[in-house]
């Protein structure tokens, strides 16, 4: 093992923040901070102050969840219980402190105010061992820390492109100068036929796409969830490293990934479809396709061509399989809902369509499944073991995939809802997607 590698190792920003000793320990001071701050020595703070404070932080966070959940209402699905009860820990803490400030001295003031801070801590870090958004520092990091490079929609002189026999891998010689590493860019993709207004999509261009000849590389369209951003796949899930870990075993070969933007905003919900509220399938059908088209050079056909996402990003995946099957031939659907929503679909419906069931009903992926047949579409649903809200949703739309005669398969990753699937069921599936999309056998 050489000094880079232990070096790199034992980075501090490297260390597990999911696992392990660091989010154990954090575990250990919060609840003994918040220990700490509920003890009292006269009768007053346990007779009035420390109830009056255990029932503001109950009426807090009550509250919190009537205004999140009942009136803006961003998830569908409502928050999970995990993050509601560790929000009332922190406010808890919080709420300790507060109630006893007044008689405390200034020095010891600010160590109550260091307490509450642990226990807002150990609550952050339980969320994020629950989300699993952030496993390390370095990824807590990655907007900072990630080099994007400006995309230069260059047209190589010559292209390569496997004969209907082979694979693309079979085909192709890596030159000895290829790149050990992909690219990753930020780019505005227009809504020119949709008129949607998207935010930047992230690109990533593998090491194989920087050769002359250019092999001609099957797309991959990822898609995020929602509250979320595009870049999302290479902060979070680090689609990037997955790709240039299969690159390196391939010789340079992987698939190129889009990561465009389905949401105009990070907490908004267009559904991915074309309503009232958004052209958002066009955009992602029609202009992103057209765009990927006129700025790279890539494989043709649906069958080179797979979209996927996650959670309601997942759900958009399925949808675009089995409204647009003429541009995506592949699905990967992780953790997606049953059908796409804004909490019921009553309300769904009104929003997107004005109240006109008949309309849902006709793009409703399970719906259209019902009605279609699509045996040239292959299907990947990837779920966490227990992921008690999204995997039995997942389990219909199984059913419904196999009856559309789908090439589908099932598959549990062990964790509940959140990049501690997403993540590596992305790399996961890596190799799949190379197979689907015809870039290896």
């Amino acid at each position: 093992m050489t000094t880079l590698t232990l070096a790199s190792r034992w980075n501090p920003i490297d260390w597990p923040l999911t696992e392990g000793p660091i989010p154990h320990a954090v575990t250990v001071a919060g609840w003994a901070a918040l220990f700490a701050l509920a003890v009292g020595r006269d009768r007053s703070w346990w007779r009035f102050r420390l109830p009056a404070a255990l029932l503001t932080a109950a009426a807090l966070s009550l509250l919190l969840d009537a205004v999140v959940d009942g009136w803006w209402h961003p998830f569908p699905e409502g928050t999970p219980e995990y993050v509601g009860w560790w929000i009332a820990i922190a406010l808890l803490g919080f709420c300790l402190v507060g109630y006893r400030f007044r008689l405390l001295a200034w020095r010891r003031r600010g160590i109550a105010l260091g307490l509450s801070g642990l226990v807002l801590l150990m609550a952050a870090s339980e969320i994020n061992i629950g989300f699993g958004q952030f496993p390390s520092g370095r990824v807590m990091l990655a907007p900072w820390l990630t080099k994007t490079d400006g995309l230069v929609p260059t047209k190589a002189g010559q292209t390569l492109a496997a004969p209907a026999d082979k694979v693309l891998e079979e085909v192709w010689q890596p030159p000895a100068d290829l790149p050990e590493k992909g690219t990753v860019s930020v780019v505005p993709i227009p809504g020119l036929r949709s008129g949607f207004k998207a935010r930047d999509a992230y690109v990533y261009l593998p090491p194989a796409y920087q050769a002359n000849p250019r092999p001609l590389l099957p797309v991959v369209v990822m898609i995020t969830g929602q509250p979320g951003v595009p870049g999302d796949w290479v902060l979070s899930a680090q689609i990037n490293e997955a790709m240039d870990a299969f690159a390196a075993e391939h010789h340079g070969l992987a698939p190129i990934v889009v990561m465009p933007d389905q949401l105009g905003s990070t907490w908004a919900n267009t559904l991915c479809l074309d309503s009232k509220i958004a052209k958002t399938q066009t955009y992602l059908a029609v202009d992103v396709p057209n765009w990927i088209h006129q700025n790279l050079q890539t494989a043709t056909g649906r069958k080179a061509w797979a979209v996927g996402g996650a959670s309601m990003g997942g759900t958009c995946a399925l949808q675009l399989g089995v409204n647009a099957p003429d541009v995506y031939g592949t699905v990967l659907d992780m953790s997606g809902q049953e059908e796409p929503t804004l909490g019921t679909r009553e309300q769904t419906v009104k929003a997107a369509f004005g109240g006109d069931g008949k309309k849902f009903d006709a793009v409703d992926p399970v719906q259209v499944m019902a009605r279609k047949k699509f045996p040239d579409t292959s299907v990947a649903l990837v779920v966490g073991e227990t992921d008690g809200e999204f995997r039995p949703q997942m389990e219909k739309v199984y059913q419904a995939v196999q009856g559309a005669g789908m090439k589908a398969k099932f598959e549990l990753m062990p964790g509940g809802h959140g990049w501690v699937v997403f993540r590596p069921g992305i790399a996961q599936q890596v190799p799949w997607l190379a197979q689907q999309t015809g870039l290896t056998r």
